[in-house]
């Protein structure tokens, strides 16, 4: 997993943790800061269905977030969006309110109040061939400037 900030460099640019995905998908928790003062949630990525469904020429993938705010404000945002995943070639795929046979998905919009925690899938539509390198999560609907990344087998 890593943790980075986008789009605005302070200093030399440090990655905090690059930490591999397990066999399973599983990895580390990473915490992010929102835009908002006192927003900042613990996301762990904890499993990866793959496939998880077709869809025309395409697959589908599923990854497993578990959310827990551990901030002094409340979380609403969509997990969807927020959450990417990259392939091999270094395309970035966006995640779908899609559902599969993986599991529940995150709700659209997602609220939850300082201690609260929320686990589900987020579903990406991929090219058949397409390897999987790495899933991103942001919050803000994925426009935050904290990023947390976990590399995938």
């Amino acid at each position: 997993m890593r943790r980075r900030r986008a789009g605005r460099l302070v200093g030399p640019l440090v990655i905090l943790l690059l930490a591999g995905a397990g066999p399973d998908g599983s990895g580390e928790t990473v915490s992010l800061d929102g835009d908002r003062p006192g927003e900042r949630l613990d996301v762990t990525l904890t499993r990866v269905v793959d496939p998880a469904g077709t869809a025309d020429a395409d697959r589908l993938v599923a990854v497993e977030l578990r959310l827990e705010n551990t901030g002094t404000v409340a979380y609403r945002d969509s997990p969807a969006p927020a959450a990417h995943l990259l392939d091999t070639a270094g395309q970035r795929f966006t995640g779908l309110d899609t559902a599969t046979g993986a599991g529940p998905s995150l709700p659209g919009t997602l609220t939850l109040a300082p201690g609260d925690s929320a686990s589900g899938f987020v579903t990406f539509r991929l090219p058949a061939g397409a390897g999987l390198a790495a899933v991103q999560f942001a919050l803000d609907t994925g426009r935050g400037d904290d990023v947390g990344q976990w590399s995938l087998p």
